[in-house]
Parts: structure tokens; C-alpha cells; sequence
């Protein structure tokens, strides 16, 4: 399989024939991102990479807005979408329905279990840009597109009440995004997964410090504090 050639093919087809990206979170670089860590759960895992490549590249080629009633439907669109260019482009047909079943597969909205290795690996690929420091840049990027607030200043985590991410951008990390890890099907993408959500939860800690009534502004620091730090002067 030459790569350099067929991955010339994906983006040239992205480019022209593919749906823009519906939300900043979703751009081209998502998606290499997301082909960069597939290529290395297939590695690792043994996954078939003539699947897991194309699907990987092609996986959100026909796309839909976070809030479109028909997002549910993208992933299935875009499975046929690539068959399509995959079949006119000469690609082993062998590889064509397992391709098509990744891509459909990968989508959260859609609901479709991964039933092959190669499905899972591009899930649990593109699951794992959901999360860590990227995932939370992509959080607030769809949540800013779509007009949410970055939180709730009556409850800015939600503990006592129910998450809602079609209000709070922050909400979306308990909807959805906290437990990924524990969705995973792959244990490399596990273990990266659990790193990623531990740097989530920390970040999840300062916001709240942060936000929170009783946090002290920088400059009310304790009489205390300010003696300790005059005793620490050097001495001339």
C-alpha cells in the first residue's frame, strides 16, 4: 500500500468534496490528529491499517452541527460518502464495508457498536481528542459556536443538579466527556485515556477554584504571609 499516494487522494477528496467543518472542533487538524493516533492504536493493537488509515482520514467527511436533529445520521453518511470515493478511486474492495462500518461506528450520536478491532481503534481514536488539553480547547471552542455559557454562575460545577451542556460548555465534560475513559475498548487507548482525563479533572479543580465566591484575589494576601516573606529578604 502506498500511503503517501492514497493519503494525497484522502485530502485532495476532503477538500474538495467533503462538508466544511460545522464547528472550530472539527477542522482538518482534528481529523490528522485523530489519524495520527489511530495509525498508533493500530500499531500496538493490531489492527488492520489498510481499515484503519482511510476510515480515520474519511471519518467526518459528511458532518453535522452539534445541535442538528440529523447529527445522529452524519456518521452513516459519511460511511457511504467514502465507499463511494474509496470504489472510484480503485481501493481494495475487500477493505470497503470494514471501512464504512468504522466510520459509522465511530460517532457518539450515532450509537453504533464497533463490532471490529479497526472500528474500535477509530473510535477510541477519535474519542481520545476529546480529551486532555485539546479536548478541553475543543469543549469551549463548539460550546463558544454555539452560544453557551461557560458555566453556571448559581452552580458552576454540577454536583447537585443534573449536567447541561445545551446551556454550560463546562457541563459537556460531565455529559460526556469524564467518562470516556471507562468507554474505551482498547487498552493503549484506555491507558491514554485515563492520563488525559486525570489532567481534565485537575484543570476541572482550578476552574472551580477559580469561579468559586471565596477565592482570595491575588493581592489580599495574609499579614502573615507578607511577614514571611519580608523575614526571607537576604541580609546585607
Amino acid at each position: 500500500m502506498n500511503w503517501t499516494t492514497w493519503e494525497s487522494r484522502f485530502r485532495r477528496f476532503l477538500d474538495e468534496e467533503a462538508d466544511p467543518p460545522a464547528d472550530p472542533a472539527h477542522d482538518r487538524a482534528h481529523t490528522e490528529r485523530v489519524v495520527r493516533m489511530a495509525r498508533r492504536l493500530a500499531r500496538v493493537e493490531g489492527a488492520e491499517p489498510a481499515v484503519v488509515v482511510p476510515a480515520a482520514w474519511l471519518h467526518d467527511c459528511a458532518h453535522a452541527p452539534k445541535d442538528a436533529p440529523q447529527r445522529h445520521a452524519a456518521s452513516a453518511e459519511a460511511a457511504r460518502r467514502a465507499k463511494d470515493f474509496l470504489e472510484g478511486a480503485g481501493y481494495p474492495p475487500e477493505h470497503l464495508t470494514p471501512i464504512g462500518h468504522a466510520i459509522e461506528a465511530h460517532s457518539f450520536s450515532a450509537s453504533v457498536a464497533a463490532r471490529t478491532l479497526e472500528a474500535r481503534v477509530v473510535q477510541d481514536a477519535d474519542r481520545l481528542d476529546a480529551l486532555g488539553a485539546v479536548g478541553i480547547a475543543r469543549c469551549f471552542a463548539v460550546g463558544g459556536a454555539l452560544g453557551h455559557a461557560l458555566y453556571d454562575p448559581g452552580e458552576p460545577l454540577p454536583q447537585k443538579r443534573p449536567p447541561d451542556d445545551d446551556q454550560f460548555a463546562v457541563d459537556h465534560f460531565f455529559a460526556k466527556l469524564l467518562p470516556l475513559a471507562d468507554q474505551m475498548h482498547t487498552e493503549t487507548g484506555r491507558a491514554e485515556a485515563e492520563k488525559r482525563t486525570a489532567f481534565m479533572r485537575d484543570y476541572l479543580d482550578q476552574f472551580e477554584r477559580e469561579v468559586s465566591d471565596d477565592t482570595p484575589a491575588p493581592e489580599e494576601r495574609s499579614t502573615e504571609e507578607q511577614s514571611t516573606n519580608h523575614d526571607r529578604r537576604p541580609t546585607k
